[in-house]
């Protein structure tokens, strides 16, 4: 049986590039990985580009246009879809839930996995409504509990360094955009792609409330962003490989390859790690702002990991079915032999 193909290989993207339909916009280089402002460039009105503006137009419209509900509708039709013709993605989602929830039984998980598929399709204009909506439309849609949101405004409001918390949940843009409107504008750590006219659409709707944009890949800037006085937004809960990872537990995977940089950012002196993620509940967004965590962080790097873990878990426990399970969060293992998704092509 053949194996599924998750990406575009590596020999397209190089053919891709050579043609002028992938290049990268972003800054490069050690402590410039800040994006202040979408670049645009004259090459980005090629052909190749037209289908892309296009879905970008057409998702401005619809957000703009259509009611709340009509897009949540189209949007878990668009997900159930995405199923089908994804098949790669839909194999992803399965050995997640078969990683993460043992204990369920296969009808449970099947169910669970539909319901994420529907959400994956709403958060398409999810997305739309973070970059397009006006903020009087947006705040019809917020739920912020009045303790959290004090505590969260003096938090930003101390000068100590801010590192919110948060994890990859279908409807991130909107959480984003819903703590940089209510509490203060900061800046979001994100992944630049070579894209360009994605990267545009991404830099200029996470900036819409928000003062910069860092790359995952540029530590320095990171930790200059922390320092900067505005809120950092950070989800440590991907798969970024094992030279930047250490091991622990996460669900019901005991060895699941987590990023140490909360551990190493949180050694940055008066930082204050915050906890603070949304939930779709009805029509509305609730954004949960907890507590700085305690006695964090340690001399122990993988017990930290362990307790960022616990803490996104029990995020994530409260709707499983808007968290993002369609990335292979458990990709790497501790033995370099070991094929948590033996159905997919590497």
């Amino acid at each position: 049986m053949a194996k599924l193909s998750l990406h575009v290989s590596e020999k397209e993207r190089q053919k891709e590039s050579k043609e002028n339909k992938r290049f990268s916009t972003s800054q490069k280089g050690w402590g410039k990985g800040f994006a202040e402002k979408p670049v645009f460039v004259k090459r980005m009105m090629l052909p190749h580009f037209w289908s892309a503006w296009f879905a970008l137009f057409m998702l401005f419209v619809i957000v703009n246009v259509l009611p709340y509900r009509v897009q949540m509708f189209l949007g878990s039709k668009i997900g159930r879809l995405m199923g089908t013709i994804l098949p790669a993605r839909k194999y992803v989602l399965k050995r997640n839930l078969e990683l993460a929830f043992p204990e369920m039984s296969d009808e449970e998980r099947h169910n669970l996995s539909k319901e994420i598929q529907r959400n994956s399709g709403m958060a398409i204009f999810e997305t739309g409504m973070a970059w397009f909506w006006p903020d009087w439309r947006l705040k019809r849609h917020v739920i912020i509990d009045e303790e959290g949101m004090q505590y969260a405004k003096e938090c930003t409001a101390s000068g100590k360094p801010v590192l919110v918390l948060t994890a990859h949940f279908v409807h991130l843009e909107l959480m984003a955009r819903i703590y940089g409107t209510y509490i203060k504008s900061g800046i979001g750590v994100y992944r630049p792609t070579d894209h360009p006219v994605w990267e545009w659409a991404q830099v200029k709707g996470r900036l819409r409330k928000n003062l910069a944009l860092v790359s995952k890949n540029d530590p320095r800037s990171m930790i200059k962003a922390l320092k900067s006085g505005a809120p950092i937004w950070y989800a440590p809960d991907q798969d970024y490989g094992r030279r930047v990872s250490v091991f622990a537990p996460f669900f019901a995977v005991k060895d699941t390859a987590t990023v140490a940089a909360t551990h190493n950012l949180a050694k940055i002196e008066g930082t204050m790690i915050t906890p603070s993620w949304t939930i779709r509940e009805g029509d509305k967004y609730h954004l949960y702002l907890k507590k700085a965590l305690q006695d964090f962080p340690t001399e122990d790097t993988i017990a930290d990991a362990t307790t960022v873990n616990k803490v996104i878990e029990n995020m994530v426990r409260m709707a499983p079915e808007q968290y993002l399970w369609m990335h292979r969060r458990f990709k790497t293992a501790p033995d370099e032999n070991e094929n948590r998704y033996p159905g997919l092509e590497e």
